[in-house]
């Protein structure tokens, strides 16, 4: 099963990088021809402004060669040396990409600021007017574009490119915003607007950044995908919980994922492999994630007073604001023995909390063994 659902992830992932290369190439090409334009009417108009505009353009091209690179190396097979892919290389040509553009704002802003000190008067003409206002109509169709597209394969590359070519527009509407302002009033506006261009792109890039970050040191998983996973697995007759799903990311759209069902404690153990390969299947049908390892929690059946238990230590574990689900609850009525999980959330010390905990049922059960585990709160 595992295998099969490997092999079918490599042509997915294939038709996703060249939706990424194809598109990434639109995208050089469309900011090259803007960034020569721009030049041109920068360079004949004297326009800091249109000067740094070209240049943002040209780090935008400059961050879709480095697109298609992170997609061609990410989409690589697996081997030996790394079994589950090479996806989250992915992740480190978005960093890359983050750093062009941050570099971009910064020297742009550098460059603004010396034109506020020595300023120099800028000469545009209608025709440079015109193909500023092209340019911008082209940006707005290719951040739409690529924002869509990459919405589509679930590229955070592509998302922030067509993001940042949309922003793009809106500063290149300000930059003839200004330049039209001067021709009325011979006010000009140019190196303000250069810095404002430069911040707004500086910004851009911390973002760029601190999303890539999260995604390499790893983030909470999105709570639509998990919730669709244990809503899949809770519909099975036999399942009473789906809890501790645990998602590990390598890469986009590559998931594989860990989880424990509770189970009746009268399932024999051929009766959980075909639940559990069953199951493993229809969720990695409905949501593309692969589950590595579904571990079990038993139920008692057969014993009213083990439900009278439950029901009281849940009230009282459940009584704590810190606890968010208690869960896997088992007990021995011949040995008296008890075990549960408790999700546990961030504001409480995991430690303190168990001790908390275990005082508090050993008060309540004096003559018992109790077995606490204090589960992180990873998923919703």
């Amino acid at each position: 099963m595992e295998t099969n659902q490997k092999e079918t992830l490599q042509p997915a992932a294939d038709r996703r990088n060249k939706i990424i290369v194809r598109t990434s190439l639109i995208g050089i090409g469309a900011n090259l021809v803007l960034v020569a334009f721009k030049a041109v009417i920068g360079l004949l108009s004297n326009s800091i402004a249109i000067l740094l505009d070209a240049v943002n353009n040209l780090s935008d091209a400059l961050s879709s060669v480095i697109t298609i690179i992170g997609a061609k190396l990410a989409n690589r097979k697996p081997d030996k040396e790394h079994p589950l892919g090479h996806g989250r290389t992915e992740y480190i040509s978005a960093m890359i990409v983050a750093a062009i553009v941050l570099y971009a704002g910064l020297t742009a802003l550098i460059e603004s600021v010396k034109k506020i000190i020595t300023p120099e008067p800028a000469d545009y003409s209608i025709t440079s007017l015109i193909i500023l206002g092209g340019a911008i109509v082209v940006k707005l169709l290719l951040g739409t574009f690529v924002k869509a597209q990459g919405k589509k394969v679930n590229s955070g590359s592509l998302i922030a490119s067509g993001s940042d070519a949309l922003f793009d527009a809106i500063l290149s509407g300000s930059v003839l915003a200004s330049a039209i302002i001067f021709l009325l009033t011979g006010f000009s506006l140019e190196a303000y607007v250069g810095v404002l261009i430069s911040i707004m792109i500086i910004k851009s890039g911390v973002e760029m950044l601190m999303e890539t970050l999260n995604d390499i040191v790893g983030k909470r998983a999105d709570p639509e995908l998990t919730t669709k996973i244990k809503s899949i697995l809770n519909d099975a007759d036999e399942v009473l919980g789906a809890y501790d799903l645990i998602l590990y990311n390598y890469g986009p759209d590559r998931n594989y994922g860990s989880v424990h069902l509770e189970l009746p404690d009268t399932m024999t153990v051929e009766e959980v492999d075909r639940l559990s390969r069953t199951l493993q299947e229809r969720v990695y049908l409905e949501t593309g994630v692969i589950l590595t390892g579904v571990g079990v929690y038993s139920y008692n059946t057969a014993n009213n007073e083990s439900a009278r238990i439950r029901n009281t230590v849940h009230k009282q574990v459940m009584s704590h604001d810190w606890a968010l689900q208690m869960h896997g609850f088992y007990v021995d009525m011949e040995q008296k023995l008890m075990r549960f999980d408790v999700v546990m959330s961030f504001d409480v010390n995991h430690s303190e909390g168990l001790q908390e905990l275990y005082a508090e049922i050993g008060a309540m059960y004096p003559d018992w063994t109790v077995q606490i585990t204090a589960d992180v709160d990873v998923s919703d």
